[in-house]
């Protein structure tokens, strides 16, 4: 059985990851899927802190938990039946690969285009770094 570790961040993109992964499914056979979401670790910079910190990270974990129960519907109605999701915080392209490699996953797939404002801008995307980080197969999806 394949085991695919797909990230997703709530973009159109990642939903393209996701039926990509569907369709190898309906080629390879059984798939096991790890729906996968990094959120970024807020910054804070000097001495002050945020408004409410406590109430910002709340939110942020919220909105991380209704994007991978999103991702979980849309893997099930692509076909996908082994579907299990993990939430992350950190620095996306690094964690993804963290955990791919920790989980033995076969591939990895993800959305070429996401959600990050400055994607392809200054350092490169994050899929761009995730290739280049990772000894894992990766598939980029358009």
């Amino acid at each position: 059985m394949m085991k695919l570790l797909i990230a997703v961040d709530g973009s159109e993109h990642s939903g393209h990851a996701i039926a990509a992964a569907g369709r190898l499914a309906r080629e390879v056979g059984e798939v096991q899927v790890l729906l996968f979401n990094v959120r970024e670790t807020p910054i804070v910079y000097g001495d002050l802190p945020a408004y409410d910190y406590e109430a910002v990270e709340q939110a942020a974990r919220d909105h991380q938990t209704k994007l991978l129960a999103e991702a979980a519907a849309r893997a099930l109605a692509c076909g996908l039946t082994q579907v299990e999701t993990l939430a992350g915080e950190g620095a996306v392209a690094p964690e993804i690969a963290r955990e791919a490699a920790e989980r033995a996953v076969d591939q990895i797939v993800i959305g070429t285009h996401g959600r990050n404002a400055l994607t392809g801008l200054v350092m490169g995307s994050v899929a761009q770094r995730v290739v280049h980080l990772s000894e894992l197969p990766v598939l980029l999806v358009k």
